[in-house]
């Protein structure tokens, strides 16, 4: 008797369509897994924002200026970037560009040729979404 100790050609051609229809399923759930990463990096960076205007006025509030921070100070170093602790409202810098993730001045560029455009009010030291496709989810 000979034994049989390998596949045959339409098990493994098989196995390919299997693991074909597989990849088909996986690779647009990943793509969509990337799109919602860069929609919540726009948002927690927004809130970074609205966080650092609130504490540069609290900061002011006990030397006695109920002033918000201007436009300059919102933008020092460019696009919320700063150059030392206490000269911005981000301790941080912003990706700069217009490429997905990332900022051009006050407009987020979040993907899919989607972007939000913000607008600062001083007099209220409101941040809010102004011009542009500003839902994401749309």
């Amino acid at each position: 008797m000979k034994s049989r100790n390998a596949f045959t050609m339409i098990e493994l051609v098989f196995v390919i369509v299997v693991l074909g229809i597989l990849a088909s399923i996986a690779i647009p759930r990943l793509s969509a897994t990337r799109d919602d990463a860069e929609i919540s990096k726009g948002i927690a960076t927004v809130a970074a924002i609205r966080s650092g205007i609130v504490a540069l006025r609290q900061q002011r509030l006990l030397t006695g200026d109920p002033s918000y921070p201007s436009q300059a100070e919102l933008n020092s170093g460019g696009g919320f970037a700063i150059t030392g602790a206490g000269s911005g409202v981000l301790t941080y810098a912003v990706d700069q560009g217009s490429g997905r993730g990332q900022w051009s001045g006050m407009t987020y560029h979040y993907g899919s040729g989607k972007s939000c455009t913000f607008t600062y009010t001083q007099a209220t030291g409101k941040f809010e979404a102004g011009s542009g496709s500003c839902d994401p989810f749309e």
